[in-house]
């Protein structure tokens, strides 16, 4: 028999359910998920740490946890909300179910819960602190109610999903160092597709000692919470800019943007899932893009950064790509790796690699 447990948000909503997952409690910001599939995707991208996913689609876990759609080895989110949990996964890839993998890594989930009714409600209010009780027990929830208003969001997320030591993925293509704000493995398959010899290195890196591993090119990777928070990474980043081609994903474009002297806000929804079209400006294109993000560069942030809008949201018209007018550099919110989603703008990364050749042509020529 399943165990009770209860999702306690800071406006007062109490919402009832069945515990599946570990039986521990568990505080987080509430946010919803779009997308019929890649729950594993999304529950494994450290763009979600710190937070309590709700997922949209009715049944999750019905082709199980697989090996290979990881996206990070240690999954990110404090909780998962689910319509209905499959305990019988059929898939011929499956491994595991999704309930058996959040006991494994301690991860409380409740299941049974009005999913339609609390997309509502995260909908209309944005993303809502939260608490999933511990399971079976008795709960005050008033004294719960309490610690979720009392809650405030970790502010040194980058620092919890970031590697702590540099590694490589060789290749014997161009050499992109990639500064870890919690990147997706998404963004290295893509990386290593192209032959790419990768450079992962801590968030904290210096400019220094990033510019010593003599890259063609920067990637300045995703990664969760609010870009202001993250220590010491714009001023890195302007350091870098002009030195070297810098292409920016989801929090790096947030961060490339602020280092250019815009501006960056907290959106009332999220977007995550893989199903936001984006319209490329440069050449009319629409793409379906794969997006997990909570914060936004702001539009009317950027006149006199020497930032270009290159891509825009159709569905809220938010910015969701920009590149330099004075500098070998551009940016997207969105992932152009995908993982979960369409694949329609992974040309984005055959476009970085055109300007690291272009630009070497430039410094051969100048040599």
């Amino acid at each position: 028999m399943m165990k009770k447990r209860y999702l306690v948000l800071e406006d007062g909503s109490i919402f009832e359910g069945k515990a599946f997952g570990a039986d521990s409690a568990s505080l987080g910001e509430a946010v919803f998920a779009t997308g019929m599939t890649g729950y594993q995707e999304t529950i494994s991208n450290p763009s979600g740490c710190g937070q309590i996913v709700v997922m949209t689609y009715p049944l999750i876990g019905n082709y199980g946890i697989n090996r290979d759609d990881y996206e990070s080895i240690d999954l990110a989110i404090n909780g998962l909300v689910v319509r209905e949990l499959t305990e019988e996964p059929s898939n011929f890839r499956s491994g595991m179910t999704l309930g058996d993998l959040l006991s494994l890594k301690g991860i409380p989930g409740i299941q049974e819960i009005d999913t339609r009714k609390l997309t509502r409600l995260l909908r209309d209010k944005g993303a809502l602190k939260g608490k999933l009780t511990a399971a079976g027990e008795d709960i005050n929830l008033d004294e719960v109610l309490a610690e979720v208003q009392g809650y405030e969001v970790p502010t040194n997320l980058v620092a919890k999903v970031s590697t702590k030591r540099p590694y490589p993925s060789p290749g014997l293509g161009k050499r992109v160092v990639v500064i870890d704000y919690g990147i997706k493995h998404g963004i290295l398959r893509e990386l290593n597709k192209k032959d790419c010899d990768v450079i992962v290195v801590p968030y904290d890196t210096s400019a220094k000692e990033i510019l010593a591993l003599f890259p063609d090119g920067i990637l300045l990777s995703n990664g969760p919470g609010n870009p202001q928070d993250v220590e010491g990474a714009v001023e890195t980043i302007k350091e870098l800019l002009g030195k070297k081609p810098i292409f920016g994903i989801g929090l790096g474009h947030q961060l490339f943007a602020l280092a250019c002297g815009a501006k960056t806000a907290k959106m009332k929804n999220s977007h995550i899932g893989g199903n936001y079209p984006v319209k490329d400006l440069e050449t009319n294109r629409t793409d379906l893009t794969s997006q997990s993000h909570g914060y936004e560069v702001l539009e009317d942030s950027l006149a006199g950064t020497g930032l270009i809008v290159t891509h825009k949201a159709l569905n809220d018209g938010c910015v969701e790509g920009v590149s330099s007018e004075q500098y070998e550099a551009f940016s997207v919110q969105f992932h152009p790796e995908a993982s979960p989603g369409p694949q329609d703008a992974s040309y984005l990364f055959d476009r970085f690699i055109q300007q690291m050749t272009a630009s070497n042509r430039k410094e051969n020529t100048n040599a």
